[in-house]
């Protein structure tokens, strides 16, 4: 007997912003795997009896191993169980979700995946900007500031990125973000161009910190805690 998988994506920490459906699968699970991001109040819709299962990965933490959440997946969907894997964010963006979804194709579990408010929008909305702008600001970018190393890619679109018509959105950026503001003023873009830092978007512990692409090493370095943080980059970053 096989059982069944929801990747549920609970969206930047706010419990007010999961979706009904996110709820809904909460409550129906018999086992919750989730991040360290997406625990907290969120995991009060699971049920009383539901196994909960920390599996979360944090950058410059120890961290439950890819091969072993994987391994869990097929394990607890193999008892015939309803399993959630939650992940914060959208679980689709830079959230590993791909390699989970492998592993169960190739064990022959079913799954569905339930899509979140993603990080970068609730930045957007807690920072009360848009990310698009008609004719300044078309097109907007997400990238990833740290391989599987932690190093900062080496395989960057630099010219897109430094693209000053684009919104550019870094998702764990906040110690490789030096290299990148050199990377990107070497590129071409100005160390004028608008940034904001927003960190814990969503919790009580949220903030949020305007500046430059020239500055933006200098208010991580005093501003940055540890919580989860995305830095915006364009037109739109120093509207209020």
């Amino acid at each position: 007997m096989s059982g069944f998988v929801s990747f549920v994506s609970s969206g930047p920490g706010d419990p007010e912003l999961l979706t009904l459906k996110a709820v809904d699968r909460l409550r129906a699970a018999d086992v919750v795997l989730y991040d360290d991001l997406s625990s907290g109040p969120i995991l009060s819709h699971a049920r009383p009896d539901a196994e909960l299962v920390s599996v979360g990965k944090r950058a410059g933490r120890p961290s439950a191993r890819q091969e072993h959440v994987n391994r869990l997946l097929i394990d607890y969907a193999g008892t015939g169980a309803r399993v959630v894997r939650l992940k914060s964010g959208d679980s689709g963006l830079f959230g590993r979700l791909e390699e989970e979804i492998l592993a169960l194709r190739a064990a022959g579990i079913d799954f569905e995946i339930v899509p979140g408010v993603p990080s970068a929008m609730a930045a957007a909305a807690a920072a009360r900007i848009p990310l698009t702008r008609r004719l300044t600001a078309r097109r907007v970018q997400f990238v990833t500031g740290h391989d599987v190393t932690g190093a900062l890619p080496q395989d960057l679109n630099l010219a897109a990125l430094a693209d000053p018509t684009a919104t550019t959105v870094v998702f764990m950026g906040k110690r490789t973000f030096a290299e990148l503001a050199r990377l990107l003023i070497g590129a071409g873009m100005s160390p004028q161009t608008p940034a904001l830092l927003a960190e814990s978007v969503s919790t009580p512990a949220q903030k949020i910190v305007r500046g430059t692409l020239g500055t933006m090493e200098e208010i991580i370095a005093r501003e940055g805690g540890d919580g989860p943080a995305l830095i915006l980059l364009g037109p739109l970053a120093d509207t209020d």
